[in-house]
């Protein structure tokens, strides 16, 4: 079995922050999120995580898999999609000009903006490398998969497990601490 899980909450998520690759710890309400899983999720089983090397998400398996016997490896490519010079800008969708808005309400059509935005292509690029390369074996030998990521990119990921069009790219929706079983 495969399964996603987004990372807990974090300040800049509370005030609708661009995070990207920007390294932002979990908050309280990100950590007690996490716990609940903890306890939520206690009894699936794990044979292997991979997790975003980046703070949030590191917080967030460390607290999940607290007290089981589950290897966590870190992986860049499962880092969260970059916003480039826009990660910061707080209420993006208050700035009708803010290109990276595109990407939220018509991904398909969102091209990388200037300022050293990630495109869309490179996201898919480098998941479906770190899918091929790491995950479909360990699917193949039976064993159950863990990922502890990102919003975007753990959505690029069931776009391509579930083959979706880019214009789904938000349809399964990615909300934090909860488990998704993707196959």
């Amino acid at each position: 079995m495969l399964y996603i899980i987004r990372h807990g909450l974090t300040d800049w998520n509370t005030k609708h922050k661009l995070q990207g690759q920007t390294d932002v710890p979990l908050n309280d309400e990100g950590r007690a999120m996490a716990r609940e899983a903890h306890e939520e999720y206690m009894d699936v089983h794990f044979d292997v995580c991979f997790c975003s090397p980046l703070i949030r998400a590191r917080e967030t398996a460390g607290i999940l898999l607290e007290g089981r016997d589950i290897p966590v490896y870190f992986d860049d490519r499962i880092k969260e999609m970059s916003f480039g010079s826009y990660e910061g800008i707080e209420n993006s969708f208050d700035i009708p000009d803010c290109p990276i808005n595109k990407f939220f309400f018509d991904p398909a059509g969102y091209t990388d903006p200037p300022g050293g935005a990630e495109s869309l292509d490179d996201l898919f690029h480098r998941t479906g490398e770190f899918l091929e390369e790491k995950v479909y074996p360990l699917l193949d030998e039976g064993k159950d998969v863990l990922i502890v990521g990102h919003g975007a990119m753990n959505s690029s990921i069931v776009c391509r497990i579930k083959n979706r069009d880019r214009a789904d790219f938000w349809k399964e929706g990615i909300p934090n601490c909860k488990l998704q079983r993707l196959i």
